[in-house]
């Protein structure tokens, strides 16, 4: 079957159930379907550890030996 076709058939399905069926599938698929809200939550949390001076801070130098020596990239 063709995606495209798998893809009208669950639209057409997803449009006739019952809600509790639809508010079950939207679970099981939440964060592919947030993905964006969660990034902007990671992205927020991570600001506010470095705000508060929770987080690590590395300077430029750092960062470019991190990226180029493999031994310490798991340094973070």
């Amino acid at each position: 079957m063709e995606a495209s076709t798998v893809r009208q058939k669950l639209h057409e399905f997803i449009d006739t159930i019952e809600d509790k069926k639809a508010e079950a599938i939207y679970t099981l698929f939440i964060d592919e379907i947030d993905i964006d809200t969660n990034r902007k939550n990671l992205v927020e949390m991570e600001r506010e550890k470095y705000l508060q001076e929770q987080g690590k801070s590395y300077s430029w130098d750092e960062v470019k030996e991190m990226a180029m020596n493999k031994d310490k990239r798991h340094a973070i």
